[in-house]
C-alpha cells in the first residue's frame, strides 16, 4: 500500500479540453466573482455603517455575508487559475486547505441559516420577549459558536483523513472534495465515516430539527394571528426561507454527485450541479436580501446616492 506522503499532488480528471475557450470562460468566470465580491462587500458595508442596521437580524446576515466572501475566495481563485492552465493539478497540502475552506463554508452557512431561524421564531412568536432573549452578548455568542464550531468540526474531519494511506491521485472533479479524497484510501476509513455519521446525525440533524421547530411554530402564528403579524412573517421568512431552499438543494446536488454514479449526465451538467452550493448562493443570497428588506433596500439606495 502506498502512503498518502508518496503523492505530491492531485489531478483533476473532470477538465476538457475547451482549446481558445478558456479566456472566454475565465472572463465569465472572473466577472461572476468579482461581482459576488461587490455585491457582499457593499452589503457588509451597508451594515456596518449604519448604526439602524445594528440589530440581531442584520448582524447575521452580514455573517453570513463574510462567509459567502470566505467561501468564494476558497474556490474562484483556484478554478480561475485551473481554467487558464494546460495541466490540472493540485498539491496534497493545499488540496487540503480547499477541503477545510469549503466545508467550513457550507457548514458555516447551514449554521447561520439555522441561528437566523431561530432569531426570526423569536422575533414573530414572542415579539414583547425579544429584546430580552436576543440581547447583544447572546448575540456576540450565536455568531462566535456559528464560526467556531464548525471550523473545529472539519478540523477533526481534515486530521483524521490527511493520515489515510492512498492508493491513486485522480480526482474526477474540478476541485478537491473530502469524499473523492477518501475513496481513493487503501486503508481503514472506518474512523472518519464513524465521525462524519456521528456529526451528521448530531449536530445536522440537530440544526434541521430546529428549523423546521421554528418554521411550526411561526406558521401556527401566521394562521392565527393579525393581518400585520402575517405581513411581518412574510417579508422577514420569505428571503430566509428561500436562501435556505436554495442551499439545500445545492448541497443536495453535491451530495448526488460524491455518493452516486453520474457519468450519465453530461459533463457540463455534473460541474454545474458540483458548483452549485458554492457559486450561485453567494451571489442569490446578496440579491435576494437587497431587493426583499425594505430597510437595507432604503438604506442601499441613499448609500449609493450619497456617493454619486
Amino acid at each position: 500500500m502506498m502512503n498518502s506522503s508518496q503523492f505530491s499532488y492531485f489531478t483533476f480528471a473532470a477538465y476538457i479540453d475547451t482549446g481558445l475557450f478558456k479566456y472566454l470562460f475565465f472572463m465569465i468566470v472572473m466577472c461572476y466573482y468579482l461581482f459576488i465580491i461587490c455585491t457582499n462587500v457593499l452589503l457588509i458595508v451597508v451594515i456596518c455603517v449604519n448604526r439602524s442596521l445594528h440589530e440581531p437580524m442584520y448582524l447575521f446576515l452580514c455573517s453570513l455575508f463574510v462567509n459567502e466572501l470566505y467561501g468564494s475566495t476558497g474556490l474562484f481563485p483556484f478554478l480561475l487559475l485551473q481554467i487558464l492552465s494546460d495541466i490540472h493539478t493540485v498539491s496534497l497540502s493545499f488540496c487540503f486547505l480547499q477541503i477545510f475552506c469549503l466545508y467550513t463554508y457550507a457548514n458555516v452557512q447551514f449554521y447561520n441559516l439555522a441561528v437566523m431561524a431561530y432569531d426570526r421564531y423569536l422575533a414573530i412568536c414572542h415579539p414583547l420577549q425579544y429584546n430580552t432573549h436576543m440581547t447583544s452578548n447572546k448575540v456576540a455568542l450565536l455568531i462566535t459558536l456559528t464560526w467556531l464550531l464548525p471550523l473545529g468540526a472539519i478540523i477533526v474531519m481534515i486530521s483524521l483523513n490527511a493520515s489515510l494511506k492512498l492508493c491513486g491521485d485522480i480526482i474526477d472533479r474540478i476541485y478537491c472534495d473530502n469524499y473523492s479524497v477518501v475513496k481513493l484510501s487503501c486503508s481503514s476509513t472506518t474512523a472518519s465515516n464513524v465521525y462524519g455519521l456521528v456529526y451528521s446525525f448530531t449536530v445536522l440533524t440537530g440544526l434541521t430539527v430546529l428549523i423546521l421547530f421554528t418554521y411550526m411554530r411561526i406558521l401556527k402564528v401566521c394562521f392565527s394571528g393579525s393581518k400585520e403579524t402575517r405581513q411581518k412573517a412574510v417579508s422577514t421568512c420569505t428571503p430566509h426561507l428561500a436562501s435556505l431552499i436554495n442551499f439545500s438543494c445545492g448541497c443536495f446536488f453535491e451530495v448526488l454527485q460524491s455518493r452516486f454514479d453520474m457519468s450519465y449526465i453530461p459533463i457540463g451538467l455534473r460541474v454545474f450541479l458540483s458548483l452549485y452550493f458554492i457559486t450561485c448562493q453567494p451571489l442569490f443570497n446578496p440579491l435576494l436580501y437587497g431587493l426583499n428588506l425594505t430597510k437595507i433596500r432604503v438604506i442601499h439606495k441613499s448609500f449609493l446616492f450619497a456617493k454619486m
